[in-house]
């Protein structure tokens, strides 16, 4: 690397914090790895400290670095910590040659000067879907490939909704959602428990409502966005929702409609197998857009690229390593593992044809849309803090929700 880029990853690093979400839960760990001294070692980092040595994962990694003919040398690490200790690497030439990392994350990193674009280290892209690839895409140029997808859509209690009276087929839009949350609460049960805490996960959570007004990220105080906002603030003033929402997370959210006693929760694949233990019926539905039809929702999940090397004749061997993780027969099985939806129609309908509870979570991922995408890149974490900050102040009732939104628009400019 040469000063210049090291200058600029040290700048960016300053926006890395912000990029991490809870969108994908990650346990701590893992500890750091330079490059193998030997050329027949390859180095990957990744962020699931939560898979063991002995794990399918590993073992696929093992298996991926036999077939390339190298030996793999892996090293996980928590997702936050994981994207500042490749930014250091960077800065002394020492990057992993495989790093999976976090899709947000991928436009920092970019522009860092830290990643390869596809047209440089030759990964096949083609069947990925396009709305997927466009999280680790910065102007024309594509960074990588995602290992699979979770989004946000809307689980639902089938006994409290048949309780009330409400068929979960005329649930479309938002008009028809508010009067399913109404027949719910004069049933004597409740209506809605998402998160809109002041962080990221409130972004994340309140994106799906935003975008599915029509709204633009570039625009915070339309009358769109507004009208998002209001929606939720409407939810909490009529008891459709509970003010627990302005500091829960993704987990509490959960936990309420673990409960059993709420009609809707919005929440992601990543608690499939809690709502397994949940002891009731459930369904799940794709969040509605404001006039009907399903509202685009944020993509989380990792993208793997290749990092950039002093050493370019790195790269083929490197680039045979991530076609074999990225592989149709490969992705089925780590998707499964990662409850993520696969990035490719070939394996989705794999993975619908195995368990076919996941079709409404793939038509969910299908509309899902990348929180950097738009070319937004760098620029999100600024606009996310602020979209949070709108969400806490007109919940709370301190600003309205086009004064929150307004003056959220001004901090970004």
């Amino acid at each position: 690397m040469n000063r210049t880029t090291g200058r600029r990853i040290t700048a960016v690093a300053l926006t890395v914090a912000a990029l991490a979400t809870g969108a994908t839960a990650c346990s701590s760990g893992g500890s750091s790895s330079a490059k193998g001294d030997d050329s027949g070692t390859y180095t990957i980092w990744d962020p699931y400290p939560q898979f063991a040595k002995d794990s399918a994962w590993a073992k696929l990694l093992d298996a991926c670095g036999s077939k390339a003919g190298v030996t793999v040398k892996r090293t996980a690490f928590d997702t936050s910590d994981l994207t500042n200790k490749v930014l250091l690497a960077a800065q002394q030439d020492n990057s992993p040659d495989v790093l999976i990392v976090d899709n947000p994350v991928v436009s920092t990193l970019a522009e860092a000067g830290v990643l390869t674009t596809t047209a440089d280290n030759k990964l096949d892209t083609s069947k990925v879907d396009p709305n997927l690839l466009a999280a680790g895409q910065s102007g024309d140029k594509t960074y990588g490939t995602p290992i699979g997808a979770n989004t946000l859509a809307l689980y639902y209690n089938k006994a409290v909704l048949k309780a009330a009276g409400v068929d979960i087929a005329s649930v479309k839009d938002w008009t028809s959602l508010t009067a399913a949350l109404d027949k719910v609460k004069k049933a004597g049960k409740k209506g809605i428990t998402f998160s809109a805490i002041g962080t990221e996960e409130g972004s994340f959570q309140f994106l799906p409502w935003f975008w599915g007004s029509g709204a633009k990220l570039t625009a915070l105080d339309s009358t769109a966005g507004a009208s998002a906002l209001s929606l939720w603030t409407d939810w909490l003033k009529r008891g459709y929702a509970p003010n627990s929402v302005i500091n829960n997370t993704q987990t509490t959210s959960w936990q309420e409609f673990a409960s059993g006693d709420y009609a809707f929760a919005e929440n992601g694949t990543w608690q499939l197998a809690n709502a397994e233990k949940a002891g009731f019926d459930y369904g799940v539905l794709p969040i509605p857009a404001s006039g009907g039809g399903n509202a685009a929702a944020p993509t989380g999940g990792e993208f793997v690229t290749v990092p950039v090397q002093g050493d370019t004749g790195r790269y083929a061997t490197t680039q045979k390593l991530v076609t074999c993780l990225t592989s149709t027969e490969n992705l089925y099985a780590t998707d499964t593992t990662l409850s993520y939806v696969a990035p490719t129609a070939e394996v989705q309908n794999k993975q619908v044809a195995a368990n076919a509870e996941l079709q409404p979570w793939v038509a969910a991922v299908k509309a899902a849309k990348g929180r950097t995408s738009d070319d937004l890149g760098t620029k999100y974490p600024k606009i996310s803090e602020q979209l949070w900050k709108a969400v806490q102040s007109a919940l709370s009732g301190a600003k309205s929700p086009k004064d929150a939104l307004t003056s959220a628009q001004s901090a970004v400019k």
